[in-house]
């Protein structure tokens, strides 16, 4: 028997939760849609999932033709408290009846401010911060280097091997994996470098160790007196869901305090509650100086904030700062009203329980096959990494096999990393445990086929 819950967007009945398929995928309907998006659409826009959308909710997104799909990916960690949450629908349409822009740099409202000053609070550190609200992750990035490069008056930044920061060019030159990210995007932007990320399951190094190695790079190849600021993901995410050994974040955090780096830690897709934590910063005891988030900050509405160290943050000069949609009064809304399910809901725990489930069924399949080298993650961000069990080489074949089969069974599933052989698992926090359960049985047995 399928569970239900209610799209307050749908005006009707309550959405079943269950996954169910009465076509092949893609059905007509949606492959006439995507017939026509081929085009309509710029080929580089692709899609992974052959469905048309028409409605999704709980841990379901369903198709134009009725099929009902379960959801392990949240839209790329985006629907985190649900779709179609129903308090970060109230809140769009109440402030869309009101107004639906006016520009902040030109007439301010107090839905960006409180957005701000939720922001200030909820981020890691006691200190004085302040925020600045933006559109994109990418957007969040590429402002922390402008704040950084301003407030020390130097150049260089550095980020890590494996790492992935956006897709304008200043943050794909911070983004390591050339296809399909970067490849024939060039030239980049300068004075970007590259150091080598504690990758445990394939480094194997200590904590310790891996932080020795990227410093020695740092200060022989840059020098610490020109560097601005070091970006890092506190957990990969599409290289991998890295999960870097103990003692490698406070290390480098330690490290640009003494020297005067700015420390920016790219939390877009690990924030808000998403691995357990609040902040993944958090789970390893570090206090960034300044905070990049949006992907589920606000619950599907395009949102993105820097936030940090109050000194910091106010280097920039006045108009430096902004963009005509940055946080955009129907963005806001939906923050301020995601941000009340994260801690009112205790978010951050269901997280953890998701977590617990996803790591004791993807740790049974490893002991099981050795084709599964790696199981890696925090809360609800957790990964499985394929190899050749003989070489442990990276399959990009058989994890690209795997993830279109558990689609073409009706279960949403994401791939990434640096060799393309990591599935990744990113359910909304509002799955049932009966779908989750539901989900890991059909890539169980996707994978015994594969």
């Amino acid at each position: 028997m399928s569970s239900t819950v209610t799209l307050p967007t749908t005006g009707g009945p309550a959405l079943p939760q269950r996954r169910h398929l009465v076509t092949s995928l893609p059905g007509p309907r949606s492959q006439e849609i995507i017939d026509r998006k081929a085009a309509a659409v710029a080929a580089g826009v692709g899609h992974s999932v052959p469905i048309a959308a028409v409605a999704a909710g709980g841990g379901v997104v369903v198709d134009v033709d009725g099929n009902s799909l379960i959801d392990l990916g949240s839209g790329i960690a985006v629907t985190t408290v649900g779709n179609a949450h129903p308090g970060v629908v109230a809140a769009v349409q109440e402030q869309a009846a009101r107004f639906t822009h006016t520009c902040f740099m030109i007439s301010p409202y107090e839905q960006y401010v409180a957005v701000a000053e939720a922001l200030n609070r909820l981020t890691p550190g006691g200190h004085a911060k302040k925020s600045a609200l933006f559109n994109s992750g990418a957007e969040a990035v590429e402002n922390a280097v402008k704040i950084a490069r301003k407030a020390t008056g130097r150049q260089a930044v550095v980020a890590f091997d494996h790492a992935y920061h956006g897709r304008t060019n200043l943050t794909m030159a911070l983004t390591a994996k050339s296809m399909p990210y970067k490849s024939g995007f060039g030239p980049f932007a300068s004075e970007v470098y590259r150091a080598p990320m504690s990758y445990p399951f394939r480094d194997g190094l200590s904590g310790a160790d891996a932080a020795a190695k990227a410093l020695s790079l740092i200060e022989k190849q840059i020098g610490a007196e020109n560097l601005a600021a070091v970006i890092i993901e506190p957990i990969q995410g599409e290289g991998g869901f890295i999960v870097p050994a103990d003692g490698f974040l406070p290390a480098l955090a330690d490290w640009c305090r003494e020297n005067g780096v700015v420390f920016i830690a790219d939390e877009v897709q690990t924030g808000f509650a998403r691995t357990g934590a609040m902040f993944a910063s958090e789970l390893f005891g570090i206090v960034p100086d300044l905070i990049t988030t949006a992907k589920g900050i606000a619950g599907g509405m395009p949102l993105a904030a820097v936030t940090g160290r109050a000194e910091i943050m106010d280097a920039a000069h006045t108009g430096g700062l902004g963009g005509t949609y940055g946080g955009n009064p129907l963005a806001c809304a939906a923050a301020l009203a995601a941000i009340d399910a994260f801690e009112n809901d205790d978010l951050p725990a269901r997280a953890r329980a998701i977590g617990d489930v996803l790591l004791e069924r993807l740790g049974a399949l490893q002991a099981a096959d050795p084709r599964i080298g790696d199981v890696r993650g925090r809360g609800a961000m957790v990964a499985a990494e394929f190899v050749d069990p003989a070489t442990g080489a990276p399959d990009a074949a058989l994890t690209a096999a795997v993830a279109k089969g558990c689609i073409a069974e009706g279960v949403i599933v994401l791939t990434c990393g640096t060799y393309g052989n990591v599935i990744r698992f990113l359910p909304p926090l509002s799955i049932g445990d009966d779908l989750l359960s539901e989900g890991l049985d059909v890539l169980a047995g996707v994978l015994a086929r594969a």
